[in-house]
């Protein structure tokens, strides 16, 4: 039996995940990887909001390749994960953009720290968002260990 996921069954496991690690690429070719709250939008790529100014902005205009992962179980028997590598591009445009932050509000709502609780600083910090998606290539790379048949005391 193999433990990969279909496309179809990689995109749910994407869509249910909480959290996603994003990695992009320093001016040198090194990596920085961070969580990042996201939604999967309806053309299966993964959408994300950034704020200007930030390293990550600078980083995805020297550089839009960039990779995702989601991954979830703790035991080595639960473990499953969908990686995938693309490119990242802005979002533009009112109607693209609304449609993201309402998919973002409706998913993470219940997550926020209340404006209101927040320093001056970084309110302002957080009012300049800008909207990305990271288009995937044509591999997603998949596993889901709770597909082996194993025996007992697993």
């Amino acid at each position: 039996m193999s433990i990969r996921l279909t496309e179809d069954e990689a995109w749910a496991v994407l869509e249910a995940a909480h959290t996603g690690i994003l990695t992009t690429l320093r001016r040198d070719g090194s990596p920085v990887t961070l969580p990042t709250w996201f939604v999967v939008d309806d053309d299966r790529t993964i959408c994300f909001t950034t704020f200007d100014g930030t390293k990550k902005v600078q980083r995805i205009a020297n550089d839009p390749r960039a990779s995702f992962l989601v991954e979830a179980g703790e035991r080595w028997a639960e473990l499953r994960a969908v990686h995938l590598n693309g490119v990242i591009e802005p979002i533009e445009g009112d109607e693209a953009v609304g449609a993201v932050q309402a998919a973002l509000d409706a998913k993470y709502a219940s997550f926020r720290t209340p404006a209101r609780d927040m320093p001056e600083t970084t309110r302002k910090h957080y009012a300049a968002k800008r909207f990305f998606r990271l288009v995937p290539g044509p591999r997603l790379l998949t596993w889901d260990n709770r597909r082996m048949q194993l025996g007992p005391g697993s």
